[in-house]
């Protein structure tokens, strides 16, 4: 067996790896799989090949889009990535604001510079929650990863982009 289909299998039996399939689907939220999509998942999960062969990405152009398709799912510059990364800013955004939680979506801050430095490196943070813990201030940046990212840069560990990330 391949390193690849030993991480595919390593992440399938991860906890909760199958509860897509569980999910009750609401058409008026979008919330359903076409059936183009449905095979995708299909394909992926059985390892069968989605692409006929490996090609530079016609977007980012600096990648392999693989056969799997595992480039497209995380390529930084589709924009399904943004999409995803803002709509799940923006319902953490909404749960702290029904809660009561005074938060700003995107302000700059001068978050991990060094004050040695002189100079204002102003950045966004994805959203800034004012008096969290102990009167402190939290930033959350949020992150999407991919699993399989690195797997072919030899040793692969499941959940070791998601810890990589997380640090």
């Amino acid at each position: 067996m391949t390193a690849r289909k030993k991480a595919v299998f390593q992440c399938l039996g991860a906890p909760h790896a199958q509860y897509f399939l569980l999910a009750i689907r609401i058409d008026g939220l979008g919330q359903h799989m076409t059936p183009v999509e449905y095979r995708t998942i299909l394909k992926y999960r059985l390892m069968i090949p989605i692409f006929l062969a490996d090609e530079i990405c016609l977007v980012c152009r600096k990648a392999c889009l693989d056969s799997f398709g595992e480039h497209a799912v995380h390529c930084k510059e589709l924009m399904g990535f943004k999409y995803i990364h803002d709509m799940v800013r923006d319902v953490l955004f909404d749960i702290f604001r029904h809660d009561k939680v005074s938060a700003k979506k995107e302000p700059a801050v001068n978050f991990l510079t060094d004050p040695t430095e002189g100079r204002s490196t102003l950045r966004p943070t994805d959203i800034f929650i004012f008096g969290w813990v102990r009167g402190e201030h939290a930033c959350v940046d949020l992150t999407g990863i991919f699993p399989l990212v690195g797997l072919r840069a030899g040793g692969f560990t499941a959940g070791h982009a998601a810890l990589k990330a997380a640090t």
